[in-house]
């Protein structure tokens, strides 16, 4: 507990270098033009890390930027600590964008930080990585600022590798007849090998000493809250606490709620193998969530790829997300 306490303090001193650095990445960003039409409500990312050093500065003693490493193509990986360091036996883990079209991930990932910081909850600390997938979400933005063909589609980092299936736990199938069918076989698909990419190692360093209690993924789209196993089909040893917190989450939701379940109970026939909330789940002990943000459906998929997975009003789902995060917040300080 001393090492957790003695790293969350080093993160949050005054003379931590990584809050200078952030800024100056922040600043680093041109003034653009306006994201075009199709990507409105959402921030370009220039936007998003500029909102972000606006409350680094305001707000030195409630939120201090940590660089965790980079991206293949060197972009830099950046994680948000809130709240006071030493003093919180419950800490919240969040990761928005491991997929490159999942906009509206890092944009509910902001807007949490700026609730936090709005209304600091004590006894639980924070940590934000709202890009996890930069160099994605930079080949996405420059689609739509160049007018790329509407159904380009983008998943994956530079290595072509989905960091949701990047992870050490979990990786095998356990059914022997849908890895091997042609309609199925691609849900059963993998990363070369676990913690392959320089992404994933670098939020796998964050949680190792973070020591998250919670977890949280945000992804889109479908509209769910889902617990692990991703990758197996049985339950895990805690499923019933996982399912209660989640049915909580659900239920704090404004308007019609999330349906919470296990991951790959989605379908009979689906396993996500490798997946981040198994592996958090298992190797640091966390309580692991997914939430698919919004239910737009697969009308979308053949006419704008960015609409697909990003609302084109996401205002209610932000507002919903925001509601199932503080509603683990408020769990945690029972």
């Amino acid at each position: 507990m001393w090492l957790i306490w003695t790293a969350a303090a080093l993160a949050y001193s005054p003379e931590n270098p990584d809050t200078q650095a952030f800024l100056s990445f922040a600043a680093e960003f041109k003034a653009e033009k306006p994201l075009p039409a199709r990507a409105d409500g959402y921030a370009s990312t220039g936007e998003l890390w500029g909102q972000v050093a606006s409350l680094v500065k305001e707000y030195p003693e409630l939120i201090r930027p940590e660089h965790l490493g980079s991206s293949v193509e060197n972009r830099p990986l950046w994680a948000l600590h809130l709240g006071a360091p030493g003093q919180s036996e419950r800490r919240v883990m969040v990761v928005a964008q491991l997929h490159a079209l999942e906009w509206v991930g890092a944009q509910a990932a902001l807007e949490l930080i700026n609730d936090f910081v709005a209304a600091p909850h004590p006894g639980v600390a924070l940590v934000v990585v709202p890009v996890a997938n930069p160099d994605g979400r930079a080949r996405v933005e420059t689609d739509l600022r160049t007018g790329a063909p509407k159904d380009t589609y983008r998943r994956a980092n530079t290595n072509l590798v989905d960091l949701n299936r990047d992870w050490p736990v979990n990786r095998e199938p356990d059914t022997w007849l849908w890895p091997r069918l042609p309609v199925t076989r691609d849900f059963y698909s993998v990363s070369p090998g676990p913690l392959s990419q320089p992404e994933t190692q670098a939020i796998d360093a964050l949680a190792r000493r973070f020591q998250p209690t919670d977890v949280v993924d945000l992804h889109a789209y479908g509209g769910y809250i889902l617990v692990p196993w991703a990758g197996r089909y049985e339950h895990t040893p805690d499923h019933q606490r996982l399912m209660a917190k989640a049915t909580e989450m659900s239920e704090a939701m404004p308007g019609r709620p999330y349906r919470a379940m296990q991951l790959c109970h989605w379908t009979r026939t689906f396993r996500a193998l490798g997946a981040q909330i198994d592996h958090m789940y298992a190797t640091y002990g966390a309580d692991s969530f997914l939430i698919e943000i919004g239910n737009i459906g697969v009308r979308h998929l053949h006419q704008d790829t960015f609409r697909w997975y990003n609302p084109k009003d996401p205002r209610k789902d932000l507002d919903k997300v925001s509601g199932a995060l503080w509603a683990l917040i408020r769990w945690e300080t029972r």
